[in-house]
Formats: C-alpha cells, sequence, structure tokens
C-alpha cells in the first residue's frame, strides 16, 4: 500500500517536481539484495524476453511490475539496456525477416516520438497517455473482432498513417512504456508473413530503443547503480530471449495472429485500468 501511495503523489506531484523525480530518483534500500524486486525482475525480465522473441506486446507488463519494488522511473532505467541486449539478439536471428516499407514509413515518425517525449517528460501525465492508448487500442481490436472481422482482405494502410503510428509508439514507449499498440495498429491488419510481422517489430523496436539511450542519459537515469543492476539480469533476459524465439518458430501463423490480437485486447484494458486509476488517485 505505502507503494502505492508513493506512486500517486509521484503522478500528482507538479511537473517540474516529476521532472526533477525523473532525474534524481533513488530508492534509499539496497534494491540488488531485495528479494521481492528480484521475484518482479524475473517474471517482468521473462515478460520481455517473450516479447522481443516475437509475441510483441506482453512486455508493457515489465515496467510495471518492477515498480512494485523501485519506483517507476528507476524501473524504466533498469531495463533499458536489458531491452538493448535483447535487441541485439533478435535483430540478428530476423535480420532476413522484416518489410522495408513499413520501416521506411515509421522510422521517421519514431524520431519525432522520441524527441517530443523528452521534450514533454515533465508536462505530460503518463496516466493521460496510457489511458488514451488504451482506448485507441481497445477500439481497434472491437472493430477488427466485430466490424472488418478477422477474415478480412489484407491491406496496406496510408504512409502517413504509418509515421504516426510510428510516432505514437515511440512516444508512448519512451514516455508510459506502451509503445506496441500503436504499431500493432498499423501493421496487423496487413496480414504479413508470421516471421516478416515479428521481424518488423523487432527493427521497429531496437531502432526506437537505441534512440532512448540519449534521453534517459541526460535525464541521469543511466547510473552506475541501475546499470549494475541491468547487469545482473542480463542472464535471464537473454535465456528468455531463445525461449520466445523458439516459441514464435513452433506457433501457426493463423494461431499466432489470433494470439496478437488477444494480447492487444489485454493490453488495451490493462493501459485503460492503469490511466484510470492514476488519474483517479490524483
Amino acid at each position: 500500500m505505502a507503494r502505492r501511495g508513493a506512486l500517486g503523489l509521484y503522478c500528482a506531484a507538479p511537473a517540474a517536481t516529476r521532472l526533477a523525480a525523473f532525474r534524481h530518483c533513488r530508492d534509499p534500500r539496497p534494491v540488488i539484495s531485495d528479494p521481492i524486486f528480484y521475484l518482479a525482475a524475473v517474471v517482468a525480465v521473462t515478460f520481455l524476453g517473450l516479447a522481443k522473441g516475437g509475441f510483441s506486446g506482453v512486455g508493457l507488463v515489465a515496467t510495471p511490475l518492477l515498480a512494485l519494488a523501485v519506483p517507476p522511473v528507476q524501473a524504466a532505467a533498469i531495463l533499458l539496456p536489458i531491452l538493448l541486449l535483447q535487441d541485439v539478439i533478435s535483430v540478428w536471428v530476423y535480420r532476413r525477416d522484416w518489410d522495408a516499407w513499413n520501416l521506411k514509413v515509421m522510422l521517421p515518425g519514431a524520431v519525432i516520438g522520441v524527441g517530443a517525449a523528452w521534450l514533454l517528460a515533465a508536462h505530460v501525465p503518463s496516466s493521460h497517455v496510457r489511458l488514451a492508448i488504451g482506448l485507441i487500442a481497445l477500439a481497434f481490436v472491437l472493430n477488427r473482432w466485430f466490424g472488418e472481422g478477422l477474415a478480412a482482405a489484407p491491406r496496406r494502410p496510408s504512409a502517413f498513417l504509418g509515421f504516426i503510428c510510428g510516432a505514437g509508439s515511440a512516444f508512448t514507449s519512451t514516455l508510459a512504456h506502451a509503445g506496441s499498440p500503436p504499431f500493432q495498429i498499423h501493421v496487423l491488419p496487413q496480414k504479413l508473413p508470421k516471421m516478416t510481422f515479428v521481424g518488423t517489430a523487432t527493427m521497429f523496436f531496437a531502432a526506437s530503443n537505441v534512440m532512448k539511450i540519449a534521453p534517459y542519459f541526460a535525464l541521469g537515469q543511466l547510473s552506475t547503480e541501475n546499470l549494475a543492476i541491468s547487469a545482473a539480469l542480463l542472464p535471464l533476459a537473454v535465456a528468455t530471449n531463445f525461449l520466445g524465439i523458439w516459441l514464435v518458430r513452433r506457433t501457426p501463423t493463423e494461431l499466432f495472429y489470433r494470439i496478437a490480437y488477444v494480447l492487444v485486447f489485454l493490453i488495451s484494458l490493462e493501459l485503460i485500468r492503469a490511466g484510470l486509476l492514476a488519474i483517479w488517485n490524483g
């Protein structure tokens, strides 16, 4: 309960106070020896590995899980080096399976999205971002299930929509750690071959994570303490990454896409819940 109260105070604080917390957030407890932290970290890094292996979206729960044991901003900083290492593995595995057109239209938007998140980190409450993205993702899935239907013919969205989704994905990934729904809104309706879909997601989010290094460094979050904790979690991160890759390769394409839509649906509900709860507590 104390942790939830602290998180509520953080979300309700004025912009300047939240920016100071973002830059100088420190937990006085020795996190590296805290069993609660490691319990949350094992589950969080496992979900990250599955996400980086190809089940895009399940990694969304990683930061909230770690936030049960450490401040949310510190949780995000600890996970970034882990994500970068997992990106190296996944980029190599899927180096021949990606769609150039999607990356061409989405990555320029991602540059804008990361830059905007850096500039607006102290002014845009993450709760509002989570709620907005959750509502959009929920509407997308419900329309796909009850409107167009999963059997609808593949269609390629416009380049402009790709740019907007790329910006939205990078923005929410940097600010609220919820980057998968905007990406999937653009790419899922295209019904790309399974491995191409996974490879495209891998390349996009790997590039986006590299873009986050400068903002996190400038905001003082890549500290020696946080990097040491990240290093301790790397072996588990590598193992779960390969587990995700193994599962994706053995999942039939039709089942893979059904799972993807269910994941987006569940993620949208969690984003809406988390956003409304933070707004209510604020």
